[in-house]
């Protein structure tokens, strides 16, 4: 018998699951720069959020990071808010519907591409990370 697609929207808890997940996933040399990353999942991002980046739809943004990249740190820094990786719910699951692709693959699509972000690398080397990931 096929499987059937859940019929419940996936809320916030098995979203961080899967983004939790996800980060184990990533190999050992990057592990000990995660540690102090708070991972939020939040419905959608804030108006000033989107305002500041330009977006009309908050359903355009799946994920965000928020914090200055490991190459960019000194140590001087002080005083700051962690570091953080937002995950947006409500376009996470728009896009798994529009898409059809496995809702596990997807977070862990978003979380790879903000995880690349802290580390300050390119689209390239974000997607090398993804596939080590795997």
């Amino acid at each position: 018998m096929p499987e059937q697609a859940p019929t419940f929207a996936p809320d916030a808890a098995l979203i961080e699951r899967l983004a939790r997940a996800a980060l184990a996933r990533i190999p050992a040399p990057f592990q000990a720069h995660l540690a102090d990353v708070v991972l939020l999942v939040e419905e959608f991002a804030d108006e000033e959020t989107l305002d500041a980046l330009g977006i009309d739809d908050p359903f355009a943004l799946s994920g965000l990071y928020h914090g200055r990249p490991i190459g960019e740190k000194s140590a001087f820094d002080s005083g700051g808010l962690p570091d953080r990786i937002h995950l947006y719910r409500r376009a996470i699951l728009d896009e798994w519907v529009e898409t059809g692709e496995p809702l596990e693959r997807l977070v862990h699509h978003v979380v790879i591409h903000e995880v690349g972000h802290h580390f300050g690398l390119s689209d390239d080397a974000m997607h090398a990370l993804e596939d080590a990931a795997d």
